[in-house]
């Protein structure tokens, strides 16, 4: 229930920051200019001072949570303090204009509400460990999207990567309580409305590879860039970002105004409106909107400021479909972005059976069912020919090595200095008689 309700004013909260964002962008023209370097620069600087921990997405921090053993260790990744910075940083950076999402934060949020409630339970110390961290995170998900089932799934396919029945129990009970709050304080609802767009006719099917394939490369090279900025900027950047991150995040900044300025104002924030709008009326902002949005998305999180990348992946596979749309007429618009969307979010996660069920269930479309599986093993498949690493998996290793570098007794062993060879005395030596 509480993670429920966090959920849910975490939307509230990011509805009211997008609209404060559009507010001074329509009182001043200078304000998409000044958001947000000034505000990328006070989101890193908070990052860093106030609220450590919180930076990215969320999603890898789980993962490493779940992989620790010492209760210490997962406390510097999941905790109460951890999920309130978490909340209200990403308000701040997409008060900013910011291309992130909340969805990944949500995740770490419902993963650091469960782990802070154990003390509570009676629980074993595997299920602690494991059910839940694993159920908060699931509950985080369909809170947010209100898809319950994308919630289980997401549990399995991409946090634990195995399926446990020890925890499967306490995993369906968080998300049904999160999705009943979720319901109950916002209505029922889908997250990108209800479309009923279908493959009718045989022939259509002819652009099911395409989609999958496209989707998928354009997935995987999302990822090999998102890993390849957190691991191999160049040097004077490198050094900016570990000596000066205010400095660092503020460029960013600067970068995502010029983003933003030359897609008239759409690459700003999650990408929910111009997502849906794509998947409800085929409308897209510009045909380079995709790519722009992609940038933006990458130019926000190698800043390290907390924030997703679900909701502008989304948005980034919705614009790539209406794009592609244009070009192949062999079967209705909306089919094709959502064949699309599905298949870049799967190369982007590489998790085909969630970006299935989340695209179903976003949007309440159950006649693109087998065409959807079809693209999205499809865009896994492809993403892997650009990008082999999981990328969350990729991310979690360095959550994971930093909290363990910090347990008790996890420095190097000392360095012992093996004893010198005694040197014989000057009496024992055999004297030269010459």
């Amino acid at each position: 229930m509480a993670t429920g309700a966090a959920a849910v004013a975490f939307a509230l909260g990011t509805d009211a920051a997008l609209w404060l964002f559009h507010w001074g962008a329509h009182r001043t023209a200078l304000w998409p200019w000044l958001a947000p370097p000034l505000g990328l620069a006070l989101v890193a600087w908070l990052t860093q001072r106030v609220f450590p921990g919180t930076q990215g997405s969320g999603i890898p921090q789980t993962i490493a949570a779940l992989s620790l053993s010492s209760v210490d260790a997962r406390n510097r990744l999941l905790s109460m303090r951890i999920a309130a910075g978490k909340l209200f940083l990403t308000l701040i950076a997409l008060a900013s204009g910011a291309s992130i999402g909340r969805e990944g934060p949500t995740v770490q949020i419902g993963a650091s509400i469960m782990h802070s409630l154990r003390r509570f339970t009676r629980f074993s110390a595997a299920d602690v460990d494991r059910g839940l961290i694993l159920a908060g995170g699931a509950a985080g998900i369909a809170a947010a999207f209100n898809t319950p089932l994308a919630g289980v799934v997401f549990a399995i396919e991409e946090l634990s990567r195995s399926f446990e029945e020890r925890t499967s129990g306490t995993i369906y009970t968080a998300v049904i309580v999160a999705g009943v709050t979720s319901v109950a304080l916002v209505g029922n609802y889908t997250y990108f409305g209800s479309t009923q767009a279908s493959l009718t006719d045989s022939r259509m099917w002819v652009v099911v590879p395409i989609c999958g394939l496209l989707g998928g490369l354009a997935g995987g090279a999302f990822s090999r860039c998102m890993l390849a900025l957190r691991r191999g900027l160049p040097r004077r950047l490198r050094d900016m970002k570990n000596h000066a991150p205010v400095r660092f995040a503020f460029v960013c900044g600067l970068i995502v105004a010029l983003i933003g300025w030359a897609s008239a104002g759409a690459t700003f924030g999650t990408g929910y409106a111009e997502a849906r709008e794509i998947v409800q009326q085929g409308v897209v902002p510009g045909k380079s909107f995709a790519l722009l949005k992609a940038l933006a998305t990458l130019a926000s999180y190698v800043t390290g400021i907390p924030g997703g990348i679900f909701a502008p992946s989304l948005a980034v596979g919705a614009g790539l479909g209406g794009t592609l749309s244009e070009y192949l007429p062999y079967a209705p618009a909306g089919a094709i972005v959502l064949l699309t969307m599905a298949a870049y979010f799967a190369g982007v996660v590489q998790a085909p059976l969630t970006a299935l069920v989340i695209v179903s269930e976003m949007t309440g479309n159950r006649d693109l069912t087998l065409p959807l599986m079809a693209v999205t093993l499809l865009g896994r498949g492809a993403s892997a020919l650009i990008c082999r690493e999981s990328l969350y998996r990729a991310l979690a290793v360095a959550f994971i090595d930093t909290a363990r570098s910090m347990e008790p007794g996890s420095g190097p062993p000392p360095v012992t200095t093996p004893p010198a060879t005694p040197v014989p005395a000057a009496a024992d030596s055999p004297v030269n008689p010459h």
